[in-house]
């Protein structure tokens, strides 16, 4: 009857040692240190059941695969609960449903530019850097970050033009 005690001693002390490891592992998993945690014990606790067989091979390796194939579970048997209602007609009662519209609409737009006018674009309308310190970034001279801005805008209008007229949105460059 000592073998049962041994073996989970032997457990105790693996949990304690990569407990630290297991928790950031979850934390990275699932996007919450209380999911984390949560996740953690329930794989220790399905890893106890076959202590015997997964101590000979690689434990923490077993434990993490028991955390990702929980936390898979868990994430189908949310997605077959959820419910959603409608989605409603007009998005114009929800101004900030709306602006995420705009702001997407304006993330793949500016993903079709050339990567320099879409630098120039961001940091300089979005991240109000001045002329000088984006010319400073891209290696060249201030008067080519403005011609650059000004291609980008030109080429961006008709697309969020394209993208916006679908959805009844109204976004300016």
């Amino acid at each position: 009857m000592a073998e049962p005690d041994a073996g989970r001693k032997s457990f105790e002390e693996f949990a304690a040692g990569a407990l630290p490891a297991l928790l950031r592992f979850g934390h990275v998993l699932t996007g919450s240190p209380a999911e984390a945690e949560d996740l953690v014990q329930e794989a220790l606790a399905k890893s106890l059941r076959r202590w015997r067989k997964v101590r000979a091979d690689d434990p923490v390796a077993y434990v993490r695969r028991v955390m990702v194939n929980t936390h898979l579970t868990r994430w189908r048997r949310w997605g077959s609960r959820v419910r959603l209602g409608d989605v409603p007609e007009a998005v114009a009662d929800d101004a900030r449903l709306a602006r995420s519209q705009e702001w997407d609409a304006l993330r793949r737009a500016l993903a079709q530019l050339p990567p320099r006018q879409r630098a120039v674009l961001v940091l300089r309308y979005l991240e109000d850097v001045p002329d000088e310190a984006i010319a400073a970034m891209l290696g060249c001279r201030p008067v080519t970050v403005r011609s650059q801005a000004s291609r980008g805008l030109t080429a961006l209008r008709p697309l969020l033009a394209a993208q916006t007229a679908g959805t009844g949105g109204n976004t300016h460059a």
